[in-house]
């Protein structure tokens, strides 16, 4: 009966987290198409400019969000929410408590990514490439015995 309760306290708590996401959505929306205005001065117009791309970014990451909490509200209409869609267990009540959009347990997640496996491709939001961008740009380690170099003088 716990979990029940702690489901539907997490549904109560979607529900308000997805109210208030329309409500900023809207707002930046609006703040967005304001900007259009401009300014003369181009000292303003660069702080409008930087001012837009921020609230412009802010944006997609509430409709991201907006998305995630959506499809959980759905999960919980069907009855599948805080079930793993990896390995089909039950999500523990503190990874939903702490992310209640999740879809999948700590496990699950790790595997996706670690190995890039399940999933949309929306989950890990592309942090999965960081890793290996960060890696194949590592300096390697060289020796100065493995450079070869001429200082004769009959390059000057």
């Amino acid at each position: 009966m716990a979990r029940k309760d702690a489901l539907l306290r997490l549904n109560q708590h979607l529900l308000a987290r997805r109210d208030a996401l329309r409500k900023s959505l809207k707002l930046e929306i609006d703040d967005l198409s304001d900007a259009g205005c401009g300014s003369s001065d181009s000292v303003d117009a660069a702080s409008d400019a930087a001012h837009h791309a921020v609230s412009s970014q802010l944006a997609e990451l509430e409709s991201r969000e907006l998305l995630k909490i959506e499809r959980a509200l759905q999960q919980i209409r069907r009855g599948s929410y805080g079930v793993c869609e990896g390995c089909s267990k039950k999500i523990p009540l503190a990874r939903l408590n702490a992310l209640p959009y999740t879809t999948l347990c700590v496990t699950c997640q790790q595997d996706e990514e670690r190995f890039g496996v399940g999933g949309d491709g929306d989950e890990s939001g592309g942090w999965d490439k960081v890793y290996e961008v960060e890696r194949s740009q590592r300096d390697e380690h060289i020796r100065l015995s493995d450079i070869e170099m001429d200082f004769s003088g009959s390059d000057r």
